[in-house]
């Protein structure tokens, strides 16, 4: 019973960190989503491959996650208008 609570526990983790990070901002948006695409790999790579697949699923997923992060930063909204 413990272990079927494991993986939605290290999900909601993970998208709550990722949560709290500045979305303007292109070095925390890497890191957010490499947190995001880590743990997603880890968990595809852990159902295909097992214990070695989750490390190389984890590897692949933080590194694509880190670059996609950073590579689709938005541009910060411009300040309001005070008359």
């Amino acid at each position: 019973m413990a272990k079927s609570l494991i993986a939605p526990g290290a999900i909601a983790l993970l998208l709550g960190l990722a949560a709290c990070s500045n979305p303007y901002d292109p070095g925390q948006r890497a890191v957010g989503g490499g947190l995001l695409g880590a743990g997603a790999g880890a968990a595809i790579g852990a159902a295909a491959g097992g214990g070695t697949g989750a490390a190389i699923g984890a590897a692949a997923g933080g590194a694509l996650g880190a670059i996609t992060g950073a590579a689709t930063t938005p541009p910060p909204p411009p300040p309001p208008y005070y008359r």
